[in-house]
């Protein structure tokens, strides 16, 4: 065993920050003991230090959309912020709603990603694809768009409810996005003239969710589907999944941005569902310390400065964040706002339980040794330039953020300091529980070849 070990390293066990040191092997972790002994070591130098984030809800663009984002500038902007593993979302360009656009995603996602990434499949009028993709490795199905977003998907309520049918069968997942259609077209005759910087907001209003939560709420009832409620923003939701056997995640945006940024951030504000007033703010914070709450999840939609330099009307909806969702919530950790062994859960634990990541999430034995190290004593504020999307823009400009001093992946070290060590294509595939591997891929393995 040739075992890397690194020292000196404060661990949160189930709140409790310990001293102690984590044994490394062919980039599985061997081992937590107050001292090892290693024939390598990595000096953590007394940082804090946590397992690598899964960002359960990203949208990496690349394909026909290169010029907002691709799997290599948001992976590199992923590893800056600590996260190590993400879940690509199926409304890119092609979208991963068949077989085809699935295999080009992942040969694309393969040839270019330098964190580990999963992939979801998409569900609108494509029934007889869904046991397909579930095959080809897909994490879990959706977002599955109840309104018209980025995309311009959506699928009603009679084709949801077969669709779920069919992923309860196949012991899958289904992610959620909760909103009603059928009020947004009556909403936007009524207001068509209105000239107000927070039209979105109106035009999306909270009871647009808590219309499409309840749906969903009945569907998951009636088909026993395990499912998911993807980025959440008002407290009724909070209050109405509580009750149910369902999971569901929260993203920074809604939990630091409210109605009063519409008049200094203007489009670069704009996403779906909307910013909202306070008081759902402050009840989305609450459900994340009281455990309503189970995942966060950035929701990164990077679009041009150009596209999110339009009036709100017209700009694209969505937001950069895998880069400034864990240092943000560093930040709001040194404030008291939540806990530290909070945010670990939501952001490996829980997302690596809910969606069956097998290996990641935990520094347990056996598992992948993805590690972030963190001083907590180092604040700075973000810049657009200081980020590395390349959508070149954020809405959180200004903003006091904790940024991750380095990173591990599998045991690698991908960044340092200002040194990065990353290198695209090194990201590996994880797919989902119903992945068979191409027959080709089984007769290498058994030949003894590398695959």
């Amino acid at each position: 065993m040739h075992e890397l070990v690194v020292e000196d390293a404060m661990v949160s066990f189930d709140g409790e920050i310990i001293a102690c040191s984590i044994g490394i092997d062919e980039g599985k972790i061997t081992r937590i003991a107050k001292v090892l002994k290693g024939e390598e070591k990595y000096d953590a130098r007394g940082r804090l230090v946590m397992p690598g984030v899964i960002d359960s809800h990203v949208h990496f663009r690349d394909m026909r959309q290169e010029e907002k984002e691709d799997w290599l500038t948001g992976s590199r902007s992923a590893i800056y912020g600590g996260v190590t593993t993400v879940v690509d979302m199926p409304n890119s360009d092609p979208p991963t709603f068949d077989v085809d656009a699935f295999k080009v995603k992942q040969t694309v996602a393969a040839n270019r990603s330098m964190v580990d990434f999963s992939i979801n499949a998409g569900v609108g009028d494509n029934l007889g694809q869904l046991p397909q993709l579930w095959k080809l490795g897909a994490l879990a199905y959706g977002e599955i768009f109840m309104a018209k977003s980025t995309g311009g998907f959506s699928i009603d309520e009679p084709a949801l409810k077969e669709a779920l049918k069919a992923i309860t069968q196949m012991g899958a997942t289904a992610s959620i996005h909760a909103e009603d259609e059928t009020l947004h077209e009556e909403l936007k005759k009524s207001l068509r003239h209105d000239p107000s910087s927070s039209i979105h907001s109106k035009l999306r209003p909270r009871e647009s969710e808590i219309n499409a939560v309840e749906a969903a709420i009945k569907l998951a009832r009636e088909t026993k589907v395990a499912m998911h409620i993807t980025h959440i923003s008002t407290s009724k939701a909070v209050e109405l999944i509580s009750k149910e056997g369902i999971t569901c995640d929260v993203t920074p945006h809604h939990l630091l941005l409210t109605m009063d940024h519409w008049d200094r951030l203007g489009s670069h504000a704009k996403m779906n569902p909307p910013i909202r007033h306070d008081h759902d703010r402050e009840a989305l914070w609450k459900a994340v310390n009281d455990g309503s709450i189970d995942v966060l999840a950035s929701d990164h939609a990077p679009h041009t400065l150009d596209e999110k330099n339009l009036p709100v009307r017209e700009a694209p909806s969505g937001v950069p964040g895998v880069e400034t969702m864990l240092p943000l919530m560093l930040k709001a950790v040194a404030d008291k706002k939540l806990t530290i062994q909070r945010l670990i859960d939501m952001t490996s634990g829980n997302p690596a339980r809910i969606f069956g990541i097998e290996g990641k999430g935990s520094f347990a034995a056996g598992n992948d040794a993805d590690i972030v190290f963190i001083d907590m004593a180092k604040v700075k504020q973000i810049t657009s330039t200081g980020l590395h999307s390349k959508a070149g823009w954020t809405p959180y400009r200004g903003f006091d953020a904790i940024f991750p001093e380095a990173v591990m992946l599998r045991g690698d070290v991908i960044l340092d300091g200002k040194d990065f060590y990353a290198k695209r294509g090194t990201g590996q595939f994880i797919p989902g529980k119903g992945y068979q591997r191409p027959s080709y891929v089984l007769e290498a393995a058994r030949a003894g070849k590398r695959t």
